[in-house]
């Protein structure tokens, strides 16, 4: 299947946007966690801040806790977590973020399933992929796979986070991610 290509404007300088990452498991640790320091690399190899990375539990508090601790830091523009978007009982990223989503971006997770589809086939049906915003910022929640990881980011979050990414990008959506709450008088 041909993929429109990755086009750029080289006219507009790269703009960097600050990243934090969150890896869900009970069995992680720093030294172990595969998909963190994957998804760490490919963040800074593209010339992305790296502000905040942890590892919480497969605990719906905990998940929430740090979601709402780092969408409220005006340095992060994006968290991505990544595990718990299974359907054992202990996956349970995804319900941790949907009720704090004030938007759900139902696009990120057709993307992410045709992109596995290519690389896994239908086994990409057995995760819950998902992104939306929660404080006006962009939140994406990744398989706990390194390659699921390198595929959401290679395929979807590297050229969507690039501000010369054409025809759009999500950068151009960050500015504007509040206008509800100033409509609202939040």
């Amino acid at each position: 299947m041909n993929r429109p290509a990755y086009r750029i404007d080289e006219t507009k300088a790269f703009l960097p946007v600050g990243i934090a990452v969150l890896t869900v498991s009970d069995t992680r640790t720093s030294e172990t966690d595969k998909s963190g320091d994957t998804l760490a690399a490919r963040i800074e190899e593209a010339g992305h801040r790296l502000i905040a990375r942890a590892i919480v539990r497969d605990e719906i508090e905990a998940i929430r806790a740090q979601a709402l601790a780092w969408t409220s830091d005006p340095a992060i523009d994006v968290v991505i977590t990544t595990g718990g978007t299974g359907f054992t009982g202990r996956d349970v990223t995804v319900d941790a973020l949907l009720p704090l989503f004030e938007k759900v971006m139902d696009g990120f997770s057709a993307i992410f399933h045709r992109v596995s589809f290519d690389k896994i086939g239908v086994t990409t049906i057995q995760s819950r992929a998902t992104a939306g915003t929660i404080n006006a910022t962009f939140v994406f929640a990744l398989p706990g796979s390194p390659g699921a990881c390198k595929d959401g980011w290679d395929e979807i979050l590297k050229p969507q986070l690039d501000y010369r990414h054409l025809p759009s990008n999500l950068v151009d959506l960050m500015p504007r991610l509040n206008e509800h709450r100033a409509k609202s008088g939040e």
